[in-house]
């Protein structure tokens, strides 16, 4: 299968428009909560350290079931896995609506985090597999899927948490129901590889030198990443409807750079390239995030959507490509690796806060982006090589499906 030029995104068969779909909503579910931290605060009488947990759970229980997921996936099917995880998504989105306290809360989101493990890491595969148009057509289209979630996500938590925090999680539940159904009716069940993943294969694959040099620098910049996604809103202590439209306006950059700049930057001055700049554009950006006045923040928080669109791709085409390891196996690894950071700032910022002031918190994130970049620039010849050599190896996968192997 070859990648299409121009306008081959837009021509999928419907299994791939309703496993987007459903991916938007779980991207939704990452930002959702953003606009009500502070409610979400009042309302259960916590700590924006223990708030910030919400995170910490999903993202860390994420990480480690992406070892998993490629184990399920190769027992029970694609299919059943999606199905799966969005179950778990519905049981737990609606169980957090209803918590009387934030450590029922953060143990339902650990196990709304679980659900959508299985699902975005199968949803990718699945897409990667079924897209019409290649594996480029399928990034974008993936990508399109994150920064469309990640810009309704903060919207949806603004409409229904002005109203309540619990809403946001009630209305979640809801959709992945409707994703579920879509799945069902839509998607027909993907060939098994015709060797079973085991639980270390995606360990196994991070000895590859390409792939656990794209991992680290992903795991600095994730964690830079989600300092703005998860910190910010309490440095900001906006009304949910305006700290909903923020992040409405980081999330609709970070969606149009992610599709429509990153691919036309890339072609221009090299992956690696685009890569290195826009990490050191994030690193200036959130530091001066830190220090500057209300309106600077705000701008800068939106501003720094456009880098994050830009990272997201480019990583997402280096953890496919570069390794020799069957994509949705190296896909697992990869995510293993950069979920721990996203599970981690959202922690840390804050106690750094605690122990030091506001600002050093955003001091530390562009220090990691910064490190991201070194990465990047210093493992150039073991990003860029291997993954030119294994490109026609990968293309061949693209015609017979990722799960065919």
């Amino acid at each position: 299968m070859e990648d299409e030029p121009g306008g081959g995104i837009l021509r999928q068969p419907p299994a791939v428009w309703a496993t987007a779909g459903a991916s938007v909503v779980a991207f939704m579910g990452i930002g959702l909560v953003d606009p009500i931290l502070p409610s979400i605060a009042q309302g259960l009488h916590a700590t924006p350290s223990q708030v910030s947990l919400l995170f910490t759970s999903y993202f860390l229980i994420t990480a480690v079931a992406m070892l998993v997921t490629g184990f399920v996936s190769s027992r029970i099917g694609g299919r059943r896995t999606l199905l799966a995880g969005l179950a778990l998504v519905v049981v737990f989105a609606a169980l957090a609506g209803t918590s009387d306290t934030v450590g029922q809360l953060v143990g339902f989101r650990a196990g709304w985090g679980l659900g959508n493990a299985l699902f975005v890491s199968t949803s990718l595969a699945v897409i990667v597999g079924a897209a019409a148009g290649g594996s480029a057509a399928a990034i974008l289209l993936y990508e399109s899927a994150l920064g469309l979630g990640m810009a309704c996500g903060p919207l949806l938590g603004a409409a229904l948490g002005n109203a309540s925090w619990r809403y946001p999680f009630f209305g979640t539940a809801a959709l992945m129901a409707i994703g579920f159904l879509c799945i069902t009716v839509f998607l027909k069940e993907q060939p098994k590889p015709a060797r079973k993943v085991s639980l270390l294969d995606p360990i196994r694959a991070l000895g590859h030198g390409g792939l656990a040099s794209a991992a680290a620098a992903a795991f600095f910049y994730n964690y830079a990443f989600f300092t703005v996604l998860a910190f910010t809103p309490f440095v900001l202590n906006m009304t949910p409807y305006k700290s909903g439209a923020v992040f409405f306006a980081w999330g609709v950059l970070l969606a149009v750079f992610s599709v429509l700049v990153a691919p036309r930057l890339q072609r221009r001055f090299g992956s690696l390239t685009v890569l290195g700049g826009s990490l050191v554009l994030l690193a200036a950006d959130v530091v001066v995030l830190g220090y500057g006045s209300h309106t600077t923040a705000i701008v800068c928080t939106v501003l720094s959507g456009a880098f994050i669109g830009v990272n997201n791709t480019v990583f997402t085409e280096l953890a496919l490509g570069v390794s020799d390891a069957p994509r949705p196996v190296a896909s697992a690894g990869y995510n293993f690796v950069r979920w721990f950071a996203a599970a981690a700032a959202p922690y840390l910022a804050p106690k750094i806060e605690e122990w030091s002031d506001v600002h050093v918190p955003f001091v530390v994130a562009g220090v990691a982006a910064v490190i991201g970049a070194v990465i990047v620039r210093t493992r150039r010849t073991a990003l860029t090589h291997e993954a030119e050599e294994l490109a026609p190896r990968h293309a061949t996968e693209d015609g017979v499906g990722v799960f065919a192997n």
